[in-house]
């Protein structure tokens, strides 16, 4: 993810840094209910922590048939140490039965950037495609081998790095995030 946000904000005047450049940084625990929940309480606890504005994401994928599920649960379905395969698995086995024209999903994304004086700004980013029957691509991560973009014809796995950062969720939240800030963050 860390890689993914530098490309798309490569040549604007930001530093993109992780967790890992701040030690003691909190491990904040998402128990919100909504991605944008989740997004707000990491940026708040971190910028707390750390005196900075922090930009932070929540993001998953909501299937239609299973009302929005895995959703904010998407990187636990399987379990809370669930891997990106073990969470496919359980994905295609939750599917198991439903037909293509019932597969409809989209990977939704919620930024949240929080000032050190409290306040917060919000950019958010969907994608619409569908859940293939078995994984195919090999780049990505997540769900990616399964969910399939109808324009382009391909999985989040076999896209180009460059043209799914364009289309993808995370992509258009933060064109949005970008557009804000070139005007001047307001």
């Amino acid at each position: 993810k860390v890689r993914e946000r530098r490309q798309m904000l490569r040549d604007l005047p930001v530093a993109v840094l992780s967790l890992k450049d701040f030690p003691g940084a909190p491990e904040v625990e998402e128990d919100g209910s909504t991605f944008r929940d989740n997004a707000l309480k990491k940026a708040q606890e971190v910028s707390r922590h750390i005196s900075e504005t922090v930009l932070a994401d929540d993001s998953g994928l909501e299937v239609d048939s299973l009302e929005g599920q895995p959703g904010i649960h998407s990187a636990r379905y399987a379990g809370p140490e669930a891997t990106d395969g073990a969470n496919n698995a359980k994905l295609l086995k939750t599917l198991e039965g439903v037909p293509k024209e019932k597969r409809g999903a989209g990977f939704r994304c919620v930024l949240a950037l929080v000032s050190p004086d409290g306040s917060s700004e919000f950019f958010e980013g969907a994608w619409r495609g569908e859940i293939l029957f078995e994984p195919r691509g090999t780049m990505g991560f997540g769900y990616d081998p399964l969910f399939l973009d109808p324009d382009q014809g391909l999985t989040a796995a076999e896209l180009p790095p460059e043209l799914k950062n364009r289309i993808s969720h995370r992509g258009r939240a933060f064109a949005k995030f970008r557009e804000w800030l070139e005007k001047g963050g307001s």
